[in-house]
């Protein structure tokens, strides 16, 4: 049973600042001055008549319609019971839409239409027709994922990225309600899903699993924004697929393919870009070659470099050691060994320097001063895919290796320290389609070392560990409404730390889902899903101090979900009821010893509910987000219970994007977080002010297509002086606290960019 996430009597929240209710009132002035034709719907759009080239292997029905949706850009929907047992040729050549689909459903019994919204379908074709002519079905969306629903993991795409120029983590989730970045400068951001830390998510970047963490002061994860095609936000409840140790759900970054960046008919292409950021007087500086190695290979190379230097608050006041520079490498090789087998091998460099201070998650102070730091991430990545004729047989393999080093220099100390992580593994899975299954089952490996020590000898500490796993997820339809999602994983956990403790865990982690079409439109959703993660590495930087505690349990976590989605060829909207629960949650609390131990019960609990309306050439969505976080009967925060949670407040998330015409689009994106007062620590109350924040945007292609583009951003638009609820909070008024505080998040910023397609 859910327990009530309305109910809370341990801490009250303020009103956000009266600034939200203009931007609101700015965002609907300028909807209201919209001209009527963008308030219209169009007879027929560019995307409609548009021809592209496919290449889609024999295989599913359902794949490949879901495979032809993506490529051609259209909005596809249909029940999943339609297509059940059906199988496609594939479709080679180049089409539009209307054309492509139907030669897809050719001898299926089903044909293809477009709505007066734009929007494609699926329908019976009936061979008889009645008296009032030929009967068809309406249309019904797909349903997948393990409460059922296709919307139920956020999403992210490169398209609302290159909107809003972004250029890392919190850029990145700004527009997701129950994802929280915080830390103010990169090198010190975190990602919090529901409140819980992301040390106990099930983090990936294009299957490569981000599994150590070298020092808590500090963010785990650096990536480019230019780089990603698209990141699926799975809070919560999670499928045996999503990997082991996903308690507090899944997190994957999915990077660009050469093919992604080719026009029909292209054979190689380049695109470079440039930028300015006037509040910390930066520049950002990228560049990308890509094109096709003969008829089945082809290739993309990326190099991108940022320099910066320390960015202002909203109160104009610096904020030291956030300057760095940045330098991303990456290259990708795409090969079709077969019609039906693709090769995938991806290499991937990110650096980020600079000054920071010695804990960079908190401000500098007299005993938290600057000094040089430097992080770089190496990841190498083999895919391979093999989509047969035969239904039994969607075969997918991820081979990786990615490695971290971090060093730190304390010039006035005990000078240069370095952390080593490495991490190897794979990924091994097949989906058979038959009757009324689709079964995925599979294998996945990893196992990580780390190291630390001086420059003298950098493997003074070391901890190495491994984890197995098996795994098995059907989705089953159950009668042609009702859905349903079951699966199981087992894994084995083993680790030793640096005293030559050994530590060992196993166990299953079940999942179960249903979803049942009430009306066409209509979608009911519930899914429940335990977890399992035994005792892993330590952070890096505190092997030498820290132990592990005898009888170290795994952690064990509980979710489940409730909720509804439903779509209309305008409008959509939906909600669900959530709660997770982590049992034997491991940390390093405050005080010493510094030993990890369980420390208890974390529970997250909450409901979110989003709506999202389409014209022809406007868009607005809004979504709420209430959570409320518990370690035992405490609330968390980012002082004490690091690499835990932290506690957020109520969280609106809105936004309005407008297309004037196939040259220029414009919007704007605002996110407003109600205010927490007094709330209870191990050290004294804190406060937690709510903010709003908006960004706007504005991007001109001269051409109407990609081939020159200009674009101009302004983060944070009314210069808001405040603290992300992600990050540590304030507790310097405390006695013996003072520079116990996360950096402020800049103020107003402008962004210029400048891109040029060959």
């Amino acid at each position: 049973m859910l327990a009530n996430p309305f109910k809370d009597s341990t801490m009250t929240q303020d009103h956000p600042c009266r600034r939200t209710l203009i931007g609101v009132a700015v965002a609907l002035a300028v909807c209201a001055g919209l001209p009527p034709a963008a308030l219209a719907d169009a007879a027929a759009s560019s995307a409609a008549s548009a021809r592209k080239k496919y290449d889609i292997g024999p295989g599913s029905l359902e794949n490949a319609l879901n495979r032809f949706g993506r490529e051609a850009g259209i909005l596809l929907a249909f029940p999943s019971e339609l297509v059940s047992g059906l199988n496609s040729a594939g479709l080679r050549g180049t089409y539009t839409p209307q054309e492509g689909l139907d030669r897809l459903l050719d001898g299926s019994g089903l044909e293809g239409f477009r709505d007066a919204a734009g929007k494609y379908g699926l329908r019976r074709v009936v061979r008889a027709p009645t008296a009032a002519g030929e009967t068809t079905l309406a249309p019904v969306r797909v349903t997948a994922g393990l409460a059922g629903s296709a919307a139920t993991p956020g999403r992210v795409t490169a398209r609302t990225l290159q909107r809003h120029a972004a250029n890392d983590l919190e850029d990145i989730f700004a527009g997701q309600p129950e994802v929280a970045v915080g830390g103010g400068h990169g090198i010190a951001q975190k990602i919090f899903v529901r409140g819980i830390e992301d040390t106990l998510v099930s983090v990936s970047i294009d299957g490569t699993v981000q599994g150590n963490r070298a020092f808590h002061h500090a963010g785990r994860l650096q990536l480019e924004p230019e780089l990603i095609s698209r990141v699926e936000i799975m809070p919560g409840v999670v499928d045996a697929t999503a990997g082991p140790g996903a308690l507090g759900g899944a997190v994957r970054f999915i990077t660009k393919d050469p093919e992604e960046l080719l026009r029909q008919g292209e054979r190689a292409g380049a695109l470079v870009k440039a930028e300015y950021t006037s509040n910390a007087e930066g520049y950002k500086a990228h560049a990308t070659v890509f094109g096709r190695l003969g008829e089945q290979w082809s290739a993309m190379a990326s190099l991108t470099h940022q320099d910066q230097t320390d960015y202002r608050d909203g109160g104009g006041k610096r904020v030291y050691s956030t300057g760095a520079e940045q330098d991303s490498n990456f290259f990708k090789v795409v090969g079709k060994l077969t019609r039906e087998q693709t090769l995938r091998l991806t290499y991937d460099r990110h650096q980020n320097e600079g000054m920071r201070n010695q804990r960079p998650q908190w401000v500098r102070s007299s005993w938290n001063k600057a000094y040089p730091m430097n992080s770089e991430r190496q990841t190498w990545n083999a895919g391979y895919t093999w989509k047969s004729d035969n239904p039994l047989i969607d075969l997918a393999a991820n081979v990786y290796q990615t490695r971290t080093d971090f060093e730190q220099d304390i010039t006035d100390r005990w000078g240069l320290y370095l952390a080593q992580m490495e991490s190897r593994g794979f990924d091994l899975r097949n989906t058979s389609s038959f009757a009324n299954h689709r079964l995925t089952y599979g294998a996945d490996y990893r196992k990580d070392k780390v190291n630390a020590g001086s420059r003298a000898n950098p493997h003074e500490e070391n901890g190495h560990g491994k984890v197995r796993g098996v795994f098995v997820q059907d989705r089953i339809q159950l009668a042609e409404p009702l859905h349903m999602d079951i699966g199981v994983r087992h894994d084995r956990y083993e680790v030793v730390d640096d005293s030559g403790k050994r530590l060992t865990a196993s166990g299953y982690s079940p999942n179960i889902g249903f979803s049942y079409a009430l009306t066409p439109e209509l979608l009911l959703l519930a899914g429940h899903s335990r977890s399992l993660r035994g005792p892993g590495n330590m952070d890096a930087f505190k092997m030498s101090v820290a132990t592990n505690a005898p009888g170290l349990k795994a952690e064990k976590a509980r979710s489940n979900e409730v909720g509804f989605e439903y779509e209309a060829p305008r409008l959509r909207f939906g909600g669900k009821v959530y709660q997770t629960r982590i049992d034997n949650a491991i940390a390093d609390p405050l005080g010493n010893p510094n030993r990890y131990e369980n420390v208890g019960r974390l529970e997250s609990r909450g409901f979110v509910l989003h709506t999202g309306y389409r014209l022809e050439r406007v868009s607005m969505a809004v979504n709420f987000h209430r959570n409320l976080l518990r370690l035992n009967d405490d609330i968390p925060n980012g002082y004490a219970n690091n690499g835990l949670g932290i506690s957020q407040g109520n969280t609106v998330t809105a936004s309005l994007d407008y297309a004037l015409n196939d040259r220029l689009e414009m919007g704007w994106q605002g996110r407003f977080v109600r205010g927490i007062d007094d709330q209870r620590t191990s050290v004294g109350r804190v406060d937690k002010p709510g903010y709003g924040v908006h960004d706007v945007y504005a991007r001109w292609r001269p051409t109407g297509r990609d081939d020159y583009t200009v674009t101009i951003g302004i983060r944070n638009l009314f210069d808001k002086d405040y603290l992300d609820h992600a990050t540590t909070e304030d507790f310097q008024h405390i006695p013996g606290y003072e520079g116990v505080v996360g950096s402020r998040e800049p103020g107003r910023e402008f962004r210029i960019g400048l891109s040029a397609r060959f």
